[in-house]
């Protein structure tokens, strides 16, 4: 009886889904059979994420954030000729310190990256993505210095992860509705 209640739920959650329009992004549609699963992925999204360029990116941060794009767009490294260029700039960092102490010492700061980001095709230079991507994390102040200082170092990590995610995220999303639209990968 637990069996059929799970697949009874499996089903209805797919319904749901299917209704809102959701698809997924890494895999192919074969519009004779309509339906996406059957064993078969399409990697041309995967493949065309990887002629991105990275562009050198300033500070720690921009350091930490690149590396996370360069892993999630190359991880067979960087195309020798690439098609893209992404460029990621306006890295806006703020501070706010809580929960404040009876002697006004801060005990918790949260901090907040802002960045904003453009990928170009580099044949017409013509500007295809456009956004800005935010990460909120926040970290204890402790007595030890030590202790405050990795923890800054892991949040500042952690953001450039997020964010890293999220530009992926938008970028690959960004491909796949134009290779929907079009049918073929190679006509983008």
């Amino acid at each position: 009886m637990l069996l059929h209640k799970k697949i009874f739920i499996a089903l209805g959650a797919l319904s749901i889904l299917s209704g809102c329009g959701f698809e997924p992004l890494y895999v192919e549609r074969k519009p004779d059979e309509g339906w996406y699963y059957k064993g078969e992925f399409d990697t041309s999204i995967a493949d065309e994420m990887e002629k991105i360029r990275v562009e050198l990116i300033a500070d720690r941060f921009g350091q930490l954030l690149r590396n996370d794009l360069l892993d999630s767009f190359t991880p067979k490294g960087i195309p020798s000729t690439p098609r893209y260029r992404l460029v990621v700039d306006n890295i806006d960092k703020q501070t706010v310190q809580q929960a404040l102490r009876d002697d006004i010492t801060a005990t918790r700061e949260r901090v907040r990256y802002k960045v904003d980001y453009y990928l170009y095709d580099n044949e017409t230079n013509k500007q295809l993505v456009r956004g800005n991507s935010l990460a909120y994390v926040s970290y204890d102040i402790l007595g030890n210095p030590y202790s405050t200082t990795f923890a800054q170092k892991k949040i500042e990590q952690n953001a450039a992860d997020i964010i890293a995610n999220d530009i992926s995220l938008r970028i690959g999303a960004y491909f796949h509705s134009v290779m929907t639209k079009r049918g073929d990968p190679n006509t983008l």
